[in-house]
């Protein structure tokens, strides 16, 4: 059973969703303001966050859970052609589902992000590409020896292009492997964390060695 954290101001559909996704499995801590949110995030498994919340709204309070921790987090948002979007997934997002929500549809994001990180590979070396080590048995980032913090659709993704260095992935390859969405997928979800990602592992994001862009194509690893 997994732990679901919704912060969302409008009773009817914060009653609406909790109920919903209680009968689908999940055990639901319901809360009306990011505040309340921000202290309810022990032992939860995702975070499904309005972005429009009265007081700190849901940016303020995805940057808040990103700089503290990589819980996965699904934004709620009235539209899906604004800059709403692009700045919920630049503030730390993982994903977004658009208003007036379809329960069937957040419960599917739920699940897909919960699988990104998956099961440990058998593969029993570490792989080494310059400064930056990837452990695909550990699920553990390094660079110059020291950990890096990942949430789990950044390590998806960096999963997903490591492991064919130099192959050029499309953003619809990466939205099917990463997002698991290969119908209504936007490709806004794959620049944003690629983004993030360059943020991390990358010592001059303007110019990475890492997660190159291929113009008109896509993104692939490397050449270092």
């Amino acid at each position: 059973m997994s732990r679901v954290l919704l912060i969302e101001d409008d009773q009817a559909v914060r009653d609406g969703l909790e109920l919903a996704l209680t009968r689908q499995g999940h055990a639901v801590r319901a809360v009306e303001t990011g505040e309340q949110g921000l202290g309810k995030l022990a032992g939860v498994d995702v975070v499904v966050l309005d972005l429009m919340l009265p007081g700190m709204d849901g940016f303020e309070v995805c940057r808040r859970i990103r700089a503290t921790g990589n819980l996965p987090i699904i934004m709620l948002t009235a539209r899906s052609d604004d800059m709403d979007v692009v700045a919920g997934l630049e503030a730390g997002a993982d994903d977004y589902v658009v208003k007036p929500v379809q329960p069937r549809v957040l419960e599917a994001r739920i699940r897909a992000v919960l699988r990104r990180v998956g099961e440990p590979t058998q593969q029993a070396d570490a792989e080494q590409y310059g400064e930056l080590t990837v452990d695909r048995a550990s699920l553990v980032v390094r660079k110059n020896g020291e950990q890096v913090s990942l949430a789990p659709t950044e390590l998806r993704l960096l999963l997903e292009l490591s492991s064919s260095p130099g192959r050029v992935l499309s953003r619809q390859q990466l939205l099917e492997s990463v997002w698991e969405q290969g119908y209504l997928g936007d490709s806004r979800l794959v620049d944003a964390c690629v983004q993030r990602l360059r943020a991390k592992i990358e010592n001059d994001p303007a110019t990475p060695r890492y997660i190159q862009t291929v113009r008109g194509f896509g993104y692939r690893f490397g050449p270092l």
